[in-house]
């Protein structure tokens, strides 16, 4: 196996569990907080700045400074000067990048299908699920009421959207910015493990089924 599955997701949609079950199951190293924290070991900085930063949207300035560095190069001295917010993106966007390198993996959010878009073996996910039912999940898992279940979901999707919209120029959840998404509260998490699984095993075998029309006339 070489697929690397990167898994985008709404909050309270299960990605994480999802993304977690399915690494267990196919015996491959599995990302989310454990890549704030390599991040923070590579880059010598300590893991609560990482997740302090986490998935936040920054500034179109400092945006610009991280790409433009990252694109052509930087010395140390230009590193220890770089804002902290540049300093965490990068980090990560490295370490993104070494992590691919060193076989199949599945990785949680921050951006990873843009940063690996060139990689032949991506494979890129998005969960989602109907709204209500992710407050009825967020509100059992964190003892809240629906309201204020609601308000974290709404926050958090806010915050995420942001952040990848911004650094990736695409648009989060959209399903032109994946290779596959998924809704978990028809499929269910064992659905969708079942599912990647497949297009696991399709893409690896290299089969392709076009699209056939059954109707000439319909484009």
């Amino acid at each position: 196996m070489k697929t690397i599955i990167t898994i985008g997701r709404e909050f309270g949609s299960g990605g994480h569990q999802i993304g977690k079950r399915l690494a267990s199951d196919l015996g491959i190293p599995y990302y989310d907080k454990e890549l704030l924290e390599r991040a923070a070991k590579e880059s010598g900085l300590c893991k609560e700045i990482f997740e302090n930063q986490d998935e936040k949207p920054t500034s179109s300035f400092l945006y610009s400074l991280v790409m433009d560095t990252y694109s052509f190069g930087y010395s140390s001295n230009t590193l220890s000067e770089m804002p902290l917010s540049q300093k965490v993106f990068l980090a990560q966007y490295n370490t993104i990048k070494k992590i691919a390198k060193e076989g199949p993996c599945v990785i949680i959010g921050r951006c990873a299908d843009y940063a690996l878009a060139e990689d032949p073996n991506l494979l890129s996910v998005f969960i989602h699920a109907d709204t209500e039912l992710r407050v009825k999940r967020i509100s059992s898992l964190y003892d809240l009421s629906d309201n204020k279940a609601r308000d974290r979901i709404r926050k958090n999707d806010k915050s995420r959207s942001s952040y990848y919209n911004y650094y990736t120029s695409r648009d989060w959840g959209a399903a032109n910015s994946y290779n596959l998404c998924l809704d978990s509260g028809i499929l269910g998490f064992d659905g969708c493990i079942a599912v990647i699984k497949e297009a696991i095993k399709l893409k690896e075998e290299g089969i392709k089924h076009p699209i056939t029309l059954i109707d000439p006339d319909i484009s």
